[in-house]
This record gives C-alpha cells, structure tokens and sequence, in this order.
C-alpha cells in the first residue's frame, strides 16, 4: 500500500512539483490544501498519513499547524519543509511535535520515507 500524503503549501507551482514528484516515488498525493486552516481541515477529512507542511502559510504558521494536527485523534506524521535552511529553524523544529525538515531543494520521495520511517 503506498503512504498516503498531504501536501499544504501556498505555492501552486510548489504543489504542483512536489506532487509529481512525489507519486513518481511510490506516495499516494490524497490532497492539497493552501493554508493552515485548510491543511487542518483536509487531514480530518481525507485521514493522510504524512503531511508535508511548509513552515510559512498565509494564515497560520507551519509549527502551530503541527500542534493541531498532533491533537487530532489519528494524527499523521508531519515533516515540515521550507525554503529557508533548516539553521534557522532547528530549534523550533526540535521543538514542535513533527518527524523532521526537509528544504524544498532537497525534497524527494527517499529524504521523506527516510524521516517518516525513522520516526
């Protein structure tokens, strides 16, 4: 069965590839969604078990997204991604209830099994 994914990012093009890309490595894409109120409201309704989170949304910022996710009754596992380097982040990544940072740069289907599988 292929993992079954939720990518929230305000950048359709960003959506867009990261999809491609992403089914080409064996994930299952069951949704998208453009900001945080619309990720929180799409992992209730489609039940993804990864959520690919960018940091930075309209609305709500990536780690608060993360607590509310971890509060769901099935939370998925989170990996949050940015364009911004993980140095500036680290702490707050620590911190937050997610199974690791990815840089969009560096995004693939193995750099996210390999912090879904290790969480």
């Amino acid at each position: 069965m292929r993992p079954r994914l939720l990518i929230v990012d305000d950048h359709e093009g960003f959506r867009a590839v990261a999809r491609i890309l992403l089914e080409g490595d064996g994930y299952e894409v069951v949704g998208e969604a453009v900001d945080g109120e619309a990720a929180v409201a799409a992992a209730v309704a489609l039940s993804p078990g990864i959520v690919l989170l960018d940091v930075h949304l309209p609305d709500l910022d990536g780690f608060a997204v993360s607590v509310r996710l971890a509060a769901l009754p099935h939370p998925p596992q989170v990996v949050l991604i940015s364009s911004r380097p993980i140095t500036d982040l680290r702490r707050r990544v620590q911190a937050s209830p997610v199974v690791g940072f990815v840089a969009k740069d560096e995004l693939s289907g193995a750099a996210l099994g390999a912090l879904v599988s290790g969480a």
